[in-house]
């Protein structure tokens, strides 16, 4: 049954801005010709004066289902420059055969609505660049989960730019989204069903999944997939995913693009409620909804089937609260993404937990024709929702043509005629590393998809790790420096400038718990067996290799100051780290991890002590020099008392924690950071739902 669905699904969201170029990116369930005006927004006395920039507008659409139209609009002057250091305005107009209107006529530009998405008395949303020279500041933070524990801290980010709408000097400029942006291996029991009928509903019809996997063609998989609870085996056996939370695993394109439709604005949660698509838990089980991995005999349970029911019903309702008191954030989500230019990168979750985590997980996932399909449509999502505004350039025709290809031939109701195209160009050395042309200049790294593995893994005892064992990967090969080396002098860079670098995962973590997860909880995950833990934990020093690579590239690269942003870990934390080469070079980092943005992890009786041991090992670290060296076989050595560097080594540090709130060096409640920098002066705040102390780096 086909039902009405918004006009915009989500949108518009401002995205890569230069000088010379703007890129504003919306989603349709219709198709529009959109064209898009600038103006130049200067307040004078108690007015705004709106100047309309003469500009040309260029659209690309790709239609990835029969109501599902993802559209990138490129604005580019007539002449010359956009001016830097001041607001600009602009309105987005739609024209079919059908209707014609703008962003007002949708009442997104009226102040006094709740669904605004301008701020104050502004008559449009805005945005602006900043010269190198002025201050800047800059919003970023990582892992945002449906149901994650606490408040919806993006929605900060809002409160951020309201507090300044009309300050530039004041104002955030751009918005960094590190990763876990959605998590495709983790949603929650009362909406899985909800976003596989919006997916149908956009993409015109379900996935023929039997296609690639006759298993699912069968009893009971033919009906699991379908129920609430029901995936967890079809990802562990049929796709070879390792993620434990699986029960409700996104599967289809239509359901990953809904899961983004749902995290970024309230529109088509709107739609879902407005046509009854949420039931209770007692409705669900009654319609054969749930899955329950055993018969549900009529008309009395044995105690141990109705403990499984209780535990089902008990984990359904707490999830359905914290799902409606989501909602209520995603309309200063939609806002603040509207008023901001925003770069986003993907971590596991984006696609699934454990991506890429090892050369066996890879290589069986590939070879599992519906693991191979799972991942190559979530990484479509990931393309046509996040990484295609990060850059577009860097996508090229024959990327476009082969895309459009095979969702055309998928709309026609042959998925398989452009498949192998389509995961073969996903799967391949593409490009998803990019450049932002913020201020400071800040360069994104891939360290999911170009990862180097080790050949052969060497034992490993059960419990704790022994000397040699195996390591993680590379998260970056050294084919992928060079094209990222490249990329970025192209982009004009030069050394003796600030640079920022984005490593979704930390490049500098926490000792504490690092050495626990290296010691005892890695080796036994490396080798595929279960292990569950509430947190990701594929640091750069896992790899002393790879960390030593990391920092011979910079160093290389010559920034006068070097800022890491970083997340994917659940807390937050500062470290500055000077370091030094044998030859004489010097690095000198600062790094800023700011995770999660909503998603603590460190709860119930665990998290506590995981705390309580934190808080002591804080102490010891606080206001206190690390001092560390890598050894010619790449093993990663800290300098315990009364003990200096040897006299060969590959690399040494010196690294000291900060401060994050008051005098802890770690945050592990929601937050979103934000960095605001001046030449020679950096300031990080966690903001959270409460007043916090700022600390001056």
């Amino acid at each position: 049954m086909e039902f009405s669905l918004p006009t915009v699904l989500a949108g518009p969201f401002i995205r890569r801005v230069e000088p010379t170029q703007v890129f504003i990116w919306i989603a349709t369930s219709s198709r529009f010709q959109i064209t898009a005006k600038l103006y130049h927004m200067v307040r004078k006395k108690e007015r705004w004066n709106e100047t309309l920039l003469s500009t040309h507008s260029d659209t690309r659409t790709i239609q990835f289902g029969d109501r599902l139209f993802v559209h990138l609009i490129k604005v580019t002057p007539a002449q010359g420059t956009f001016p830097k250091d001041s607001l600009l305005g602009y309105n987005l107009f739609f024209d079919n055969d059908h209707e014609s209107f703008h962003l007002g006529d949708l009442s997104l530009l009226t102040s006094d609505n709740p669904a605004s998405i301008v701020y104050g008395d502004l008559n449009y949303p805005t945005f602006f660049m900043n010269s190198p020279e002025k201050p800047c500041r800059l919003l970023f933070g990582s892992c945002r989960k449906l149901h994650g524990e606490g408040e919806d801290t993006l929605a900060i980010g809002d409160n951020q730019i309201n507090e300044q709408f009309d300050s530039v000097e004041n104002r955030p400029s751009a918005l960094f989204l590190l990763g876990d942006q959605i998590y495709a291996d983790d949603v929650p029991d009362p909406i899985i069903r909800v976003i596989s009928q919006l997916g149908e509903q956009l993409m015109g019809q379900r996935e023929p999944l039997q296609e690639l996997d006759s298993h699912l063609a069968k009893e009971p998989l033919r009906t699991s997939i379908r129920q609430i609870n029901g995936r967890q085996f079809i990802m562990e056996n049929l796709c070879h995913f390792t993620s434990s939370s699986a029960d409700n695993h996104l599967i289809e394109f239509g359901e990953y693009a809904t899961m983004y439709l749902l995290v970024w604005s309230p529109a088509l949660w709107e739609s879902a409620h407005e046509q009854n698509l949420f039931e209770s838990f007692e409705e669900a089980l009654e319609k054969n909804h749930i899955h329950l991995h055993f018969q549900q005999p009529d008309p009395s349970l044995n105690k141990k089937q109705q403990q499984v029911i209780q535990q089902l019903r008990d984990r359904f309702y707490e999830q359905q609260e914290i799902l409606t008191t989501f909602q209520h954030s995603l309309y200063k989500v939609r806002r603040l993404m509207a008023n901001i230019p925003s770069y986003m990168i993907f971590d596991d979750h984006d696609v699934t937990d454990d991506w890429n985590i090892s050369d066996v997980w890879m290589k069986n996932v590939e070879q599992s024709p519906l693991g191979r399909h799972v991942v190559a449509n979530g990484l479509s999502a990931y393309w046509a929702f996040q990484g295609w505004g990060n850059d577009p350039d860097a996508f090229d025709q024959k990327f476009i043509t082969i895309i459009n290809n095979y969702f055309h031939t998928f709309r026609e109701g042959n998925m398989l005629k452009n498949h192998n195209n389509w995961t073969e160009l996903l799967w391949q050395e593409q490009q998803w590393h990019f450049i932002a042309p913020t201020s400071p200049t800040a360069v994104f790294l891939d360290t999911r998809t170009k990862r180097e593995y080790a050949l052969q893994p060497k034992p490993v005892s059960l419990g704790k790790i022994i000397e040699d064992a195996p390591r993680p990967p590379q998260l970056i090969h050294r084919n992928e420096w060079l094209q990222v080396t490249k990329h970025l002098y192209d982009s004009g860079w030069r050394a003796g400038s600030p640079l920022i670098v984005v490593s979704a995962t930390p490049v500098y973590g926490m000792g504490l718990i690092e050495s626990f997860l290296h010691d005892y909880v890695y080796p036994l995950k490396l080798l595929g067996m279960k292990v569950q833990t509430t947190f990701d934990f594929e640091a750069w020093k896992y790899n002393g290799k790879g960390f030593t690579s990391f920092l011979e590239r910079i160093a290389n690269w010559g920034p006068n100051e070097c800022i890491i942003f970083s997340g994917d870990v659940h807390y937050g934390s500062s470290v500055f780290s000077n370091v030094t080469f044998p030859d004489g070079r010097e690095l000198n980092v600062k790094q800023f991890t700011s995770s999660p943005i909503k998603n603590m992890s460190f709860s119930g009786a665990w998290g506590a002590l995981l705390k309580m041991a934190i808080k002591v090992n804080s102490v010891k670290r606080k206001n206190k020099d690390i001092i560390r060296y890598c050894d010619l076989s790449y093993r990663i050595q800290t300098i315990e008392d009364k003990k200096t560097v040897p006299q060969t080594y590959l690399w040494k540090d010196q690294l000291c924690y900060q401060p994050v709130q008051k005098e802890d060096i770690i945050e592990m409640e929601n937050h979103l950071g934000l960095l605001s920098y001046t030449a020679g002066a950096i300031e990080y705040k966690l903001c959270k739902m409460e007043d916090e102390d700022i600390s001056s780096m």
